[in-house]
């Protein structure tokens, strides 16, 4: 996509959230209650389907186009399952399965279905295989994030109504990469919206006759803040760039530096965020608590830091130390346009 037609349709998705959304429709999330005039809306816009071809019905987005659209649904805290809709629809798209209307979950092995309640139809994406399963009827078992409190829920999938092979590019596990990219791209917008509330409240909170954010040690917090969220932003946009060039499967490298950089700022600004707030980020009338929990929940799933970095770890050892560097600065020679 062309950075004009990213920008306006950026812009849309920015101002249908920012009419739409906000700690009440997050609070009312948290509570089980579909958002339902927002889906509409998104589904108005065609973003349930926009990576999906042209010649399917889709938008023919890329994965770096999705990450964009992600930074700015995670801006917004995330109030509908929008990512892993999409994410899902992409890939039955590519094994050549048109995706079906209404909500679509992402199943990712281990990991319960946002939104399962809801979802009329579950993609799995392992072994090299799509496969697309109905969830009318199927047995239930409803539930939530334990930290996000978003609407989590155990489906038995049962036998899938069209199972295809996926091409090589998305390798065997297309659906755990889909959700460690999308993850990484909810907390990079997620983490925007924090050091935001963070930077106004120490701009206007006074102490000893001035306001927080003229204090030194203060300013360090927030400039170490600003760090971590522009790391995570640029992590999340490489790995789109890499997945959108050589699939799922050949950007598996930056997914994974992306979610371990995105995990580790996730804790780092959560944790100055309430430093800087003080009592008052953990109140439950004030919004902080919506999109740090959130930062948390996100932190975990699809594979924790601790899980990525020990798979570039055991890559890295099994390439030999003579590989190393090579390999590094042929990819950012790649990455250069």
């Amino acid at each position: 996509m062309s950075d004009d037609l990213r920008s306006i349709l950026l812009e849309q998705v920015e101002r249908l959230l920012s009419d739409r959304s906000g700690p009440d429709l997050l609070r009312a999330v948290e509570r089980g209650e579909w958002p339902a005039a927002l889906w509409e809306e998104a589904e108005a816009l065609g973003l349930p389907h926009a990576l999906v071809p042209e010649a399917m019905g889709g938008a023919g987005l890329g994965w770096d186009d999705a990450v964009a659209v992600w930074q700015v649904l995670g801006r917004h805290g995330a109030p509908l399952p929008l990512a892993g809709g999409m994410a899902a629809a992409a890939l039955l798209a590519v094994g050549g399965i048109a995706p079906p209307a209404g909500p679509i979950a992402l199943a990712v092995p281990g990991e319960a279905l946002a939104w399962g309640r809801r979802a009329e139809h579950a993609v799995t994406a392992t072994g090299g295989e799509v496969a697309l399963h109905l969830l009318s009827g199927a047995a239930r078992q409803e539930g939530r994030s334990l930290i996000g409190r978003e609407p989590a829920d155990h489906v038995a999938l049962g036998e899938p109504l069209a199972r295809v092979a996926l091409p090589p590019g998305c390798g065997p596990e297309a659906a755990l990469l889909a959700g460690a990219l999308l993850h990484a791209a909810q907390i990079a917008g997620a983490l925007e919206a924090v050091l935001g509330m963070t930077v106004e409240y120490a701009s206007t909170r006074r102490q000893f006759g001035r306001p927080i954010g003229g204090f030194q040690a203060v300013q360090q917090l927030l400039a170490q803040a600003a760090g971590e969220v522009a790391a995570a932003g640029v992590a999340a946009a490489h790995a789109g760039r890499a997945a959108a060039r050589r699939g799922l499967a050949g950007g598996a490298f930056e997914i994974a530096c992306a979610k371990v950089v995105a995990g580790e700022a996730a804790g780092r600004v959560a944790a100055i965020a309430h430093q800087v707030h003080a009592a008052m980020g953990f109140t439950d009338e004030h919004p902080l608590h919506l999109f740090t929990r959130r930062l948390w929940s996100w932190r975990d799933a699809c594979g924790a830091e601790r899980v990525w970095a020990r798979r570039i770890g055991a890559e890295a050892l099994a390439r030999g130390g003579a590989a190393l560097w090579p390999d590094l600065t042929a990819r950012e020679e790649e990455a250069r346009p």
